[in-house]
């Protein structure tokens, strides 16, 4: 390769950059410089090569035919310049793997994560989604966000947001539903695998678990979130996972209350490990997303 040293590389960039671009001007904006400049090295080049590469033309340049097969050749040696450095600028960047519940992460998280990337563009975060209790000290998973009672042996967790729950419907039922009496009257969205149940918001109420009628049974809350957004029945649903949603007009809350489901996201992190300081620096983002 000593013979490389016969040539700049970036007068070697321009010819490529002319080349494949085709002119003078697309040249200089692709590599941030002033036409004259790129006119200057593309002239560079072909004195050190001892080659004519373009012929100048009233209307710009044309490559000669050595011209063709030099910047084809060229081109196919900068693609894999450039993949090096990405190769490199990505081994740079830090990856935080964050074990998240699956409707958390499909419902708020992944919409909100450009956020944090333009305030922490060294940290890549991946998404592990789970709701398998997961100690970070004992696998490849940096931190977890769970909902739970806290209770968890072995792992160090801090309360994020307490779980609140209300009943929520596509607008045009919530029109007809006056008073909490009312959900009687409509098909009622089940999540089997749900963590709590109705009570918790009929008891405070006055009401009890009788009055439900049968309704959907949806394999877990994104779909019952789909369902209801469908306008399929009423769902007992919560924040964050139905605030976007609601925030774009798909569903209504009938009721301004909301009521405590016993359960919290909390935020865990090995018990034994000194804190990741990119992992504290995405429970930070979080926070202040949930707030």
């Amino acid at each position: 390769m000593k013979n490389l040293n016969r040539v700049h590389l970036s007068a070697l960039r321009a010819v490529e950059a002319v080349g494949r671009l085709g002119t003078l001007r697309a040249a200089a904006d692709e590599l941030g410089v002033t036409v004259g400049a790129v006119s200057q090295q593309v002239q560079n080049a072909e004195k050190q090569l001892g080659r004519m590469l373009f012929k100048r033309q009233p209307k710009g340049l044309q490559k000669t035919p050595l011209g063709l097969q030099v910047t084809r050749r060229l081109t196919t040696a900068m693609t894999e310049l450039s993949a090096a450095v990405q190769l490199a600028e990505n081994d740079r960047k830090e990856t935080l793997t964050v074990s998240v519940p699956p409707v958390l992460a499909e419902k708020w998280l992944v919409k909100r994560l450009s956020g944090f990337h333009r305030r922490y563009p060294d940290i890549r975060v991946r998404l592990d989604a789970s709701v398998s209790i997961i100690d970070p000290g004992r696998s490849d998973v940096d931190i977890c966000i769970r909902v739970g009672d806290g209770d968890w042996p072995g792992v160090r967790a801090e309360k994020l947001l307490d779980q609140h729950v209300f009943p929520i419907c596509s607008p045009a039922l919530a029109s007809d539903v006056k008073t909490p009496g009312d959900i009687a009257k409509f098909p009622i969205i089940y999540d089997p695998d749900a963590m709590f149940a109705w009570d918790v918001w009929l008891a405070p109420n006055g009401l009890t678990m009788d009055i439900l009628n049968e309704g959907p049974v949806l394999s877990n809350a994104s779909l019952c979130l789909d369902g209801a957004i469908a306008g399929l029945g009423i769902f007992l649903a919560w924040e964050p996972m139905a605030t976007d949603a609601m925030n774009a007009g798909q569903l209504a809350a009938p009721f301004p209350d909301r009521h405590p489901s016993g359960m919290a996201y909390w935020l865990i992190e090995a018990e034994q490990e000194p804190k990741n300081a990119s992992a504290s620096a995405f429970a930070d983002w979080l926070r202040s997303e949930l707030l």
